[in-house]
């Protein structure tokens, strides 16, 4: 057994030196003497409309009141897609037009990441990914998939799961102890100089571990010192659910979409996903799961002229907090820096997933769990 898991750990090492695939943040832990500068919250502009924990966790869906404007056969009770604040009795603050943070969304998208079903990092913003995990989320549930949020898929959530999506959370020494990294962005030889890749700040690290916008953060507790112990501020609550074992994956890569299976081929999880690029194009066909490194770190990569760099483990690593390894030779599906850029950039190859998704998969998986590439 020590034979194998050595094997599966060097093969994952293996991979990782080729799979290159970073959007542009990095650090590390290294001690700093200097006290840190209070993360100060800013409130948003117009602070009467600030998000608040009752707001968003009262939230209800209001039926739209019918529309005869709009022609003859067409919904009147959805919040998402092409319909306007006009068609419902429910605004568009409460919904967000992908600009502006809706608590109504909000609710739903944190519903859904609790129900295995990831909008990717949680914003409250309507979005590619959202839409996509919606119409995941009607299809697992046996509604018609639209993409939108409608009455059928609001009574889905809220009758499954009736536990406030947002909670008080008081900053602990642990929170604000740091140590904090400095962002050296893609200067790839500058993280090789870093003894490890941690989080750039305590806002970082919160939003992460609270599968946060770190914007949202800002919204929710404008004004708040995140670097004071003692703190207290609003944060989305993920819940404690996890994956049961996963003995399929699909990446569909026209979705940006992975979809973990369990051994009755039912669909127990749905991610988000960047996955490979026209340069790199991910591979075909399917593979198999062969190990999974937690805290990878890459060996060599970066530009030819500064020879071989070691960029060393933490969060902010270029393939994030774990890298599950497949048989198709350095590839593999991996966490990443930048939630905030899922399904938005191109990767190398690989399947890039936010930091936490990329966690739950791992711990669902066991080597020679089969990977199918859906063109």
């Amino acid at each position: 057994m020590k034979n194998l898991r050595a094997l599966q750990s060097m093969a994952c090492l293996t991979a990782l030196a080729a799979c290159s695939q970073y959007d542009g943040r990095g650090g590390s832990t290294t001690q700093s003497s200097a006290k840190p500068a209070p993360i100060v919250a800013p409130a948003p502009a117009g602070a009467p409309g600030v998000l608040s924990m009752a707001a968003v966790n009262d939230a209800q869906f209001a039926e739209a009141a019918p529309n005869t404007d709009r022609g003859a056969g067409a919904p009147n009770n959805t919040l998402g897609g092409n319909l306007t604040a006009a068609d419902t009795n429910t605004s568009s603050a409460d919904v967000g037009d992908g600009k502006t943070t809706g608590p109504l969304l909000l609710k739903a998208e944190v519903l859904m990441d609790r129900a295995q079903v990831s909008p990717g990092v949680i914003d409250g913003r309507m979005g590619q990914n959202v839409q996509n995990a919606l119409s995941a989320y009607q299809q697992m549930h046996g509604l018609t998939a639209t993409g939108d949020l409608d009455q059928a898929t609001w009574t889905s959530l809220t009758g499954a799961d009736q536990a406030p999506v947002l909670k008080p959370y008081i900053l602990t020494p642990q929170d604000v102890a740091g140590p904090w990294s400095p962002a050296v962005g893609e200067d790839f030889v500058k993280m090789s100089q870093q003894p490890a890749l941690g989080y750039t700040s305590s806002r970082q690290m919160l939003a992460e571990r609270f599968h946060m916008d770190e914007q949202l953060l800002t919204e929710l507790n404008p004004g708040a010192d995140l670097t004071k112990a003692g703190t207290r501020i609003v944060v989305v609550d993920p819940g404690e659910a996890s994956l049961p074992e996963v003995k399929t994956i699909e990446v569909d890569k026209n979705k940006e979409e992975v979809t973990a299976f369990d051994a009755n081929h039912r669909a127990v999880g749905v991610f988000p996903a960047t996955v490979g690029s026209t340069t790199r194009p991910s591979p075909k066909g399917t593979w198999k799961v062969k190990g999974v490194r937690q805290n990878p770190d890459k060996l060599t990569w970066g530009p030819k002229d500064a020879g071989k760099l070691h960029i060393p483990p933490g969060p902010n690593n270029p393939v994030g907090v774990v890298w599950i390894a497949l048989t198709a030779p350095d590839y593999g599906i991996h966490g990443s820096p930048d939630p905030h850029v899922i399904g938005k950039t191109a990767s190398h190859g690989c399947v890039r997933l936010t930091n936490w998704d990329a966690e739950a998969l791992s711990r669902a998986v066991r080597p020679g769990v089969k990977v199918t590439f859906l063109s």
